[in-house]
């Protein structure tokens, strides 16, 4: 790869393209060149590739939608049982004499047909409905760290299609495991969450060898957009089923349009570019051209004692832990304080349950645009954008959460609450959760293993607890949870800002480029 001399000077543009070709800018630190600053002052263009390849009907937007599609069904299969959860439960054992009397009355919605249960209905406590939402991160979190090693190893397509495979077929056996007991149902819990636990890792290896540099966004963009429009899509989904037919018909039907999925990625997908058997060999030529630096890089020694001991890695850790124990709070008994709470039915309940998480999603990319936005017009450096982004996404879920519980019976302004503060989260997207690329680019596969090993931790503890403070269903109940969520989400905002940071750490520096503010 040689360098491109007669184009520095477009380096200074934020695009550095030039007609039919791109050059991949290399960044120094930013310096003053008389009144102004230059966000990328002094680049070294390199010029990778001659000729563009077109993105429609491309092998590598192809890839981006079926691993949208990937993630949506991973997302349904994750979230529907706390939806099929509130129709699985025995309501006459459920009722409890010790109910507040502030508990609001249920809904009534005369212009629809009585709700018949035609399926088998469990004696629960409030404790065991927490293990049974918990249990599925408990296989999920032994995956995290050896899903990107087997993803090295052995290809990540049959990795994530295996997995995913395993998911789909526990998920058909849940009827089954219920029926038999609720520790059989933890146990094909665990099992799912096994399956599900490599998908993310074998993905970003995927992308190592599919995505160019300048289209890593938005290709990325598309693929793990399928995670949140799985849960808003499930979610609702899920009442429908569970009205019109009955809460097995949930695990049935996502289960057979993983399996649809599982073919379309047997036949359509292959490891690299260069085992692709239909691609052409222009984009063939643009990707592994533009990527043959990018990938060098990766091989050789890892640092596992600098990365552990490295404080702006630990800063994303708490963080990564501390929002994920309020979003996965939310994620598996939003649905169950719907219902017991503010009285809404089953189908109205899945509905309502998913618009935090399209308000999540639609913040999420905004968020990215401003982000993106404040960086290139050098108005922030890249610490700061992290930090003030990670804040909002922060401390204003934690606001409006504690909010929503001193709302009563205003359904409408619980609601409200209850989105803005899952909505605000996605402002995060931009902020410590992919800081892990400012500071370590080279190992970012092995950062976001670790943390999101530990993020994984409050799926695995946050139901239980909130389970065992809410055995009478009260809003006081209610309230706890909420607050604990808040004072986790607060602690971990001011960790990350005392301690997290921009640039480029000195153990992860391969190239005499570094990049960061």
């Amino acid at each position: 790869m040689r360098t491109h001399q007669s184009v520095k000077s477009k380096c200074q543009l934020k695009s550095c393209k030039e007609r039919n070709s791109v050059y991949l800018c290399k960044s120094v630190p930013r310096i003053q060149l008389g009144n102004f600053a230059f966000c990328f002052d002094i680049c070294q263009c390199q010029r990778y590739i001659s000729t563009l390849s077109p993105a429609c009907c491309s092998s590598r937007y192809g890839l981006a939608l079926l691993s949208c599609f990937g993630f949506f069904v991973v997302y349904s299969l994750r979230v529907n049982l706390s939806v099929a959860m509130v129709d699985m439960l025995n309501n006459t054992h459920q009722s409890n004499p010790n109910h507040s009397s502030s508990v609001c009355p249920a809904h009534a919605n005369p212009s629809r047909p009585k709700h018949n249960h035609t399926a088998s209905v469990y004696n629960w406590d409030s404790e065991t409905q927490g293990w049974i939402l918990g249990s599925f991160f408990y296989g999920y979190i032994l995956t995290q760290i050896p899903g990107g090693y087997l993803a090295g190893r052995y290809g990540p397509k049959w990795l994530m299609g295996f997995g995913i495979l395993g998911t789909v077929i526990f998920t058909l056996l849940t009827p089954v495991a219920a029926d038999l007991g609720a520790s059989y149902l933890i146990a094909v819990r665990v099992l799912e969450g096994i399956g599900e636990g490599v998908t993310f890792p074998a993905m970003y290896t995927m992308w190592a060898a599919w995505a160019p540099p300048l289209e890593r966004s938005r290709l990325l963009t598309i693929s793990y957009i399928g995670a949140q429009l799985g849960t808003v899509i499930s979610l609702p989904l899920s009442g429908e089923i569970c009205f019109y037919l009955d809460w097995t018909y949930v695990f049935y039907i996502f289960g057979a349009v993983g399996l649809v999925w599982f073919v379309l990625w047997t036949f359509l997908v292959f490891d690299s570019p260069n085992t692709h058997p239909r691609i052409s060999e222009r984009e063939r030529i643009y990707i592994t051209t533009s990527l043959k630096n990018e990938l060098s890089t990766s091989a050789g020694f890892i640092p596992w004692r600098a990365i552990v001991t490295s404080t702006p890695l630990w800063a994303i850790v708490v963080a990564h832990f501390s929002y994920n124990w309020t979003f996965y709070t939310l994620l598996t008994l939003l649905p169950t304080y719907m219902n017991n709470i503010l009285g809404f039915s089953i189908q109205e309940n899945g509905m309502l349950s998913a618009l935090p998480y399209m308000g999540c999603a639609v913040m999420a990319v905004l968020s990215g645009q401003l982000a993106d936005y404040l960086r290139e017009t050098c108005l922030y450096p890249t610490v700061r954008v992290r930090k003030s982004f990670s804040l909002i996404g922060m401390i204003g879920p934690a606001v409006f959460l504690v909010a929503a519980g001193y709302t009563g019976c205003n359904y409408t302004l619980a609601v409200t609450f209850l989105t803005i503060s899952s909505s605000l989260g996605g402002v995060s997207a931009s902020g410590f959760n992919i800081n892990h690329l400012d500071i370590a680019p080279s190992y970012a596969g092995i950062l976001l293993g670790i943390t999101n090993t530990f993020a994984t931790i409050p799926g695995m503890v946050g139901p239980v607890i909130a389970r065992l403070l809410t055995k009478h269903n009260t809003i006081e109940e209610w309230q706890a949870v909420f607050y604990i969520a808040a004072a986790i989400n607060l602690f971990g905002a001011v960790f990350y800002t005392v301690f997290g940071q921009g640039t480029v750490q000195p153990w992860a520096v391969h190239t005499s480029f570094s990049h960061g503010d």
